[in-house]
């Protein structure tokens, strides 16, 4: 897809959820993971989007597919990326090169429960990411990567304590 078009499709919701903004909150679809075979798990959206997970053999796993960590990693370095390169797109800078990493530390007692001072989830996340667009200034190019790491859904998520709660049905 071309800058242009990026940037007249974003132009376009833009407008209409300004208009609309009635429209602009949504459920999103759900997600229903499955237990297929020890630690193996798939999981399965509405419209027919498949990933499976595994854990490492040290643990009780195969290691036969990404853990649930790596593909949250995954998520946050993907979902920057792409709203890295939307909000680009949204000021019309062609980018030429845009990697994001992202990794976390973690303590397995909090998984295991071993210790319940420690949480289950990361420690902490690092996110970096290596922009280069010819003829843009630095300034600008931190600009965007600031603004979209603001705007990232899943950035988001991890940095803000999100509303949850766990609905159990016994079968």
């Amino acid at each position: 897809m071309s800058v242009e078009h990026i940037q007249n499709s974003v132009k376009d919701v833009i407008a209409y959820l300004k208009e609309n903004p009635k429209d602009a909150l949504s459920n999103d679809p759900p997600i229903t993971a499955v237990m297929e075979n020890g630690l193996r798990c798939r999981a399965t959206g509405t419209g027919g989007e498949t990933i499976v997970t595994d854990m490492p053999e040290a643990i009780g796993g195969n290691g036969s597919a990404p853990t649930p960590g790596w593909l949250s990693r995954a998520a946050l370095a993907t979902c920057d990326a792409t709203r890295i390169a939307l909000h680009a797109a949204q000021l019309g800078v062609t980018l030429d090169t845009l990697e994001v990493t992202a990794d976390s530390v973690s303590d397995d007692r909090g998984l295991l429960g071993i210790d319940g001072s420690v949480p289950a989830g990361p420690l902490s996340l690092r996110t970096r990411v290596t922009i280069g667009a010819a003829g843009v200034a630095e300034e600008v190019l931190r600009e965007i990567v600031e603004f979209a790491v603001t705007h990232s859904p899943v950035a988001d998520g991890c940095r803000r304590a999100t509303p949850s709660k766990v609905e159990v049905k016994i079968a």
